[in-house]
C-alpha cells in the first residue's frame, strides 16, 4: 500500500508533462496541416530550364 505514495505522484506528473507537451505542439503549429506532406511525394517537378545553347542542339521534350 505504500507503493502508492509514490506511483500516484509519479503517474500525475507524467499525465501533466504529456499535457504540457501536447500543449507546446499545438501552439507551435504541429499539427496544422497533416495531409499536405505526405500527397507532397506524389507531385511532379517541373523540368529544369536548358540553357538557350542546349536548346537548339537537344530535340524537344516529349509530353
Amino acid at each position: 500500500m505504500s507503493v502508492i505514495y509514490i506511483v500516484f505522484p509519479l503517474a500525475l506528473l507524467i499525465a501533466i508533462a504529456a499535457v504540457i507537451a501536447y500543449i507546446w505542439a499545438v501552439r507551435s503549429g504541429q499539427f496544422d496541416d497533416l495531409d499536405t506532406p505526405g500527397a507532397r511525394i506524389l507531385h511532379d517537378d517541373e523540368p529544369p530550364e536548358q540553357p538557350a545553347a542546349d536548346r537548339k542542339k537537344s530535340p524537344p521534350a516529349r509530353q
